[in-house]
């Protein structure tokens, strides 16, 4: 591999693990609620 794709590479890991990271901390700091969540799920077809 060339050092332009091992970069590109890195950077599309970071991006992505950076977002799940921030969304997991994300709901760790704010969790749903149990209002929020719908009582039912809507029946298949």
């Amino acid at each position: 591999m060339t050092p332009v794709a091992i970069t590109m590479m890195i950077i599309a890991v970071l991006t992505i693990g950076g977002g799940f990271s921030l969304a997991l901390w994300n709901l760790a700091r704010h969790p749903e609620e149990d209002e929020q969540l719908p009582e039912d799920l809507p029946q298949e077809l």
